[in-house]
């Protein structure tokens, strides 16, 4: 028997999201969907922040665009895990703007006085989470 899934409530979604520093940032480019890894932090109102250099692809493509994020602890041991998915609107500002530090979003070659952060404002958020199961149940 595999097991099901547990739905996780909103404040238990932003719980967990706050106890990760890397998810996944859903956004379009030229009509297509496109997926990158970024480091990020939850702020007090449930936003979540990261930043990333002002000209870049990530930058450009999420001004004022509808956005997906996730993140996820997975347990290859046990074979349990959540997942969390929110969807929002992103909204660009510079860094001195912001008023938290926030860790980059993805890995830059230099330190560049350009930087933005990224605030994406929760529309929707929902999060499941998978009980642990014996390795033979698929």
């Amino acid at each position: 028997m595999t097991a099901e899934f547990t739905p996780l409530d909103e404040s238990q979604c932003l719980k967990l999201l706050g106890g990760t520093a890397v998810g996944r940032l859903v956004y379009t480019v030229g009509a297509l969907p496109a997926v990158m890894p970024v480091r990020y932090r939850i702020a007090t109102d449930g936003s979540v922040l990261l930043q990333a250099n002002a000209g870049s692809e990530i930058a450009l493509a999420v001004t004022d665009a509808v956005v997906a994020f996730e993140a996820s602890e997975l347990s290859e041991t046990d074979r349990s895990g959540w997942s969390v998915t929110l969807l929002g609107r992103a909204d660009v500002t510079s860094v001195s703007a912001a008023s938290h530090p926030v860790p980059a979003a993805v890995p830059a070659p230099a330190k560049s006085a350009d930087q933005v952060t990224i605030r994406i404002r929760p529309e929707l958020v929902s999060g499941r989470s998978l009980p642990a199961s014996p390795a033979c149940e698929v």
